[in-house]
């Protein structure tokens, strides 16, 4: 029996066109934020520390979110939301607020030693969430 709604359905799927709220996915963007977060860390220069939190600060708040800032890299704006508005879990959602605070902290540091210990616990914060 020929279906043409479910291969048509198949196929944007497949190509990626799915809408991004059909697809999002905290616990990746978690991910993509301790990525970035960890990359901050290891940052040589200040600029490198505060681009990567921004980074990982867009990842946990997505668009809409305090802090979120459209001129640096989204890295998980094909991923949903942000990891805040696409978790339904009242915990973990706290914990992901916790989490954009400290990375917050670290891009209003401006000495490297303590943005990188900011960016550190942030990524431990966001490890395993």
């Amino acid at each position: 029996m020929f279906r043409p709604f479910a291969i048509t359905l198949f196929a944007v799927a497949a190509c990626g066109l799915v809408p991004v709220a059909a697809r999002a996915d905290s616990a990746s963007e978690t991910v993509t934020a301790m990525t970035h977060a960890n990359l901050a860390a290891a940052a040589s220069d200040i600029n490198g520390v505060h681009m990567h939190l921004h980074h990982a600060l867009n990842c946990i708040v997505g668009p809409n979110g305090n802090g979120f800032d459209g001129k640096e890299l989204n890295p998980c704006a094909n991923a949903g939301r942000g990891a805040i508005p696409d978790t339904t879990d009242a915990a973990k959602k706290k914990s992901l607020e916790a989490a954009a605070d400290k990375l917050r902290a670290g891009i209003a540091a401006t000495d490297l030693k303590t943005a990188h210990q900011i960016a550190t616990e942030a990524g431990a914060m966001l490890k395993g969430k």
